[in-house]
């Protein structure tokens, strides 16, 4: 039995065209693939892959016969697009995303929804700098966690559904609250890229003669840097901007971690230089060991 009838996907950028890779290469699963997106370039793309069997720029038309209807649009833009398709989806579908945070989301999703469509979020833990229809492949998601949020009042066989849908896209799932997810994402993933960006930044103020020399003899460190820094703007920006409390919160945890190795180096503190040296290796190791690396 197929996991959907009709399933469709809005927005097929990365981890949309990544879902609908792996669809394509284990038939059976769904149907029938609907792909949605305001972008004709992007659609005619997604015909030249075969990603769909129905591909179109009407997102009211391509959700009317879904089953589930997957959104994979930047988060500032989840909400709004939720708002135009749920009055023209049918009764009993399932309404789910990949959005990176959850606790805005939810909230600006919610005045929206309707008793008789589930909406069970979802955020696969996986992704590359890369963005658009030919950045996705079938194997992105992998022994990667998919984080379900759902709500108390989802029903227990939607949220089935969609966790059954990405173990069969590869991801390893875990269920848990949303602001708990924005708190783990804020460190795990939202933090670095600012640091990233940050990082990059700096680099690119330097004197033109330095910066050159930057660029030039950039060593393995800086260079792992620049590939999350090369990440798609408007992705980020909404996540910085969405998920800004849990954000900020260890940012600032972070500085004074920053601030605390920078006196150990002013003071000579090996003891302290060591100790934090050594907790970066175990945390390496621990995602080595959880097959994360």
């Amino acid at each position: 039995m197929p996991l959907f009838g009709t399933f469709c996907v809005i927005g097929p950028g990365l981890i949309g065209s990544s879902v609908l890779r792996r669809l394509r290469a284990h038939p059976g699963l769904v149907d029938r693939l609907v792909v949605a997106d305001r972008d004709p370039a992007v659609l005619e793309r997604i015909r030249d892959l075969d990603l769909g069997d129905i591909v179109t720029e009407d997102m009211q038309k391509a959700v009317e016969d879904a089953d589930c209807v997957m959104l994979c649009v930047p988060v500032g833009a989840i909400a709004p697009v939720a708002a135009a398709i749920l009055p023209h989806m049918k009764p009993g579908a399932i309404l789910t995303d990949v959005g990176s945070t959850r606790r805005s989301v939810v909230e600006a999703l919610t005045p929206h929804l309707r008793d008789d469509i589930a909406y069970v979020p979802a955020h696969p833990m996986a992704g590359t700098e890369h963005s658009g229809p030919d950045a996705g492949f079938a194997t992105l998601f992998e022994d990667r966690w998919c984080l379900l949020t759902p709500s108390g009042d989802a029903p227990q066989a939607s949220i089935d559904r969609i966790a059954n849908f990405w173990r069969a896209m590869g991801a390893r799932i875990r269920i848990m609250d949303p602001d708990h997810h924005d708190t783990i994402c804020a460190m795990v993933s939202h933090l670095p890229h600012l640091i990233a960006f940050t990082i990059c930044g700096t680099a690119d103020t330097l004197a033109e003669d330095m910066r050159a020399e930057v660029l030039d003899f950039a060593a393995s460190g800086f260079r792992d840097f620049t590939r999350i820094a090369a990440s798609d703007p408007t992705m980020w920006r909404d996540i910085f901007l969405n998920n800004s409390d849990a954000l900020l919160s260890v940012l600032d945890r972070f500085s004074q971690d920053a601030a605390a190795m920078a006196e150990a180096i002013r003071k000579g503190d090996e003891k302290t230089i060591v100790e934090t040296i050594s907790r970066g290796r175990r945390i390496r190791r621990s995602l080595i060991e959880n097959r994360q690396a």
